[in-house]
C-alpha cells in the first residue's frame, strides 16, 4: 500500500448559500421521484376503503334445490340478488319479470346489476331446449 493520501470524490463544489432545501436533483432521480410518487397514490387509492364492508351471503340453502324460497324468505334485495346470480335459471322465480333484477321491492342493501340470463324459457320458466336432431338415414 502507498503511503499517500486518498482523495475522496464528493460531486461538484457547491458554494453553500445554495445547498440545503433547495438540492436540485439530476433528471433520473427527478423522474424515478415522480414514479415512486405516482405508485405509492394508486396503491393507496387502491387500498384504501372506500365503500362499506361487503357482507357474506350463503346462497348454498337457495340453490340447486328446485323451488324452496320465495321473495319473502330473504331480508334484502341484495341476498335474494345473490341467489339468482348463483342460478340463473332461476327456479324459485325471484325475477317473475325477466329483468335480470331479484325481488326489486326488498328493503336496502341492494344489488341492481341484472343478471345475463341469455337462453329461452317457456310461460312456466323451464329452459327451452332445442330438440335433437334425428340421426341422418
Amino acid at each position: 500500500m502507498s503511503d499517500q493520501p486518498r482523495k475522496i470524490h464528493k460531486g461538484p463544489q457547491v458554494p453553500e448559500s445554495s445547498q440545503g432545501s433547495h438540492r436540485r436533483l439530476r433528471p433520473g432521480r427527478r423522474a424515478s421521484l415522480a414514479a415512486i410518487t405516482v405508485i405509492a397514490a394508486i396503491t393507496l387509492t387502491a387500498c384504501g376503503d372506500n365503500g362499506p364492508p361487503v357482507r357474506a351471503f350463503d346462497v348454498a340453502p337457495y340453490v340447486h334445490k328446485g323451488h324452496v324460497a320465495n321473495c319473502g324468505a330473504f331480508k334484502a334485495q341484495a341476498d335474494a340478488q345473490a341467489v339468482l346470480r348463483a342460478d340463473a335459471l332461476d327456479p324459485n322465480e325471484l325475477d317473475r319479470d325477466g329483468d335480470g333484477i331479484a325481488c326489486p321491492s326488498l328493503p336496502k342493501p341492494t344489488d341492481k346489476k341484472p343478471v345475463h340470463r341469455d337462453f329461452m324459457t317457456d310461460k312456466d320458466g323451464a329452459p327451452v331446449v332445442a330438440p335433437a336432431k334425428p340421426p341422418p338415414k
